[in-house]
């Protein structure tokens, strides 16, 4: 009869955690990605991605940056508004994007992180995030 050793058994139930992490993780162009239908949202869309709407009664836009600074630095190089706050974004090497809102929900664009976001604040002003 075969026992195992404490080491073996450990490194098994964390291998078993971290694949029911990654299967649980939703998948990047899931139904987060997607809005709800809105009727009668305006909104503009050029072939950059830049967009300006208004999204569950709170207006986002988004637009590449082309000032350098903090967004450069991560690699984004994207400015992002909610009601004319500031939302920082990042991409991510897989290139997903976050925001500080939803950091641990990685989704396909900026208008897909900020979309996101307005869902997690559930209608909460967007506190500005001093980066200096």
């Amino acid at each position: 009869m075969s026992r195992f050793t404490r080491r073996q058994a450990l490194s098994a139930v964390g291998a078993a955690a971290g694949l029911a992490v990654i299967s649980a993780a939703p998948a990047v162009g899931s139904a987060h990605d997607r809005a709800p239908h809105t009727p009668a949202t305006p909104h503009t869309h050029d072939a950059s991605g830049a967009f300006d709407e208004v999204y569950l009664g709170r207006r986002i836009q988004g637009a590449p940056s082309h000032g350098g600074g903090h967004h450069e630095h991560h690699g984004g190089g994207w400015t992002v508004h909610i009601d004319g706050e500031e939302l920082h974004v990042m991409r991510n090497a897989d290139g997903t994007w976050i925001s500080v809102v939803t950091h641990y929900e990685p989704l396909s664009t900026p208008r897909a992180a900020a979309r996101a976001a307005v869902r997690e604040l559930q209608g909460a002003a967007l506190v500005p995030l001093d980066l200096s």
